[in-house]
């Protein structure tokens, strides 16, 4: 499995991205718990799922950047 992060700026939200490119011999059960444990724990959200002939599967996933200004 590989991945990669980026940070794109929408209209209003600016979201980070990571794309994780997954094998043909990944279960479905496995990809589940893999998303389910992102979504939780890293609060990534599904943006995009792409499965390609031969069954390896690309995900785009994506979470909103959260800016802290500084109050003092």
């Amino acid at each position: 499995m590989s991945s990669s992060t980026t940070a794109v700026a929408a209209s209003q939200a600016a979201y980070e991205f990571r794309v994780l490119n997954l094998p043909a011999t990944t279960k479905r059960s496995e990809l589940r718990q893999l998303l389910t444990d992102e979504a939780e724990y890293g609060r990534w959200e599904l943006a995009r799922h792409r499965v390609y002939l031969g069954g390896a599967r690309k995900v785009w996933l994506r979470r909103k950047i959260i800016r802290v200004r500084s109050t003092l």
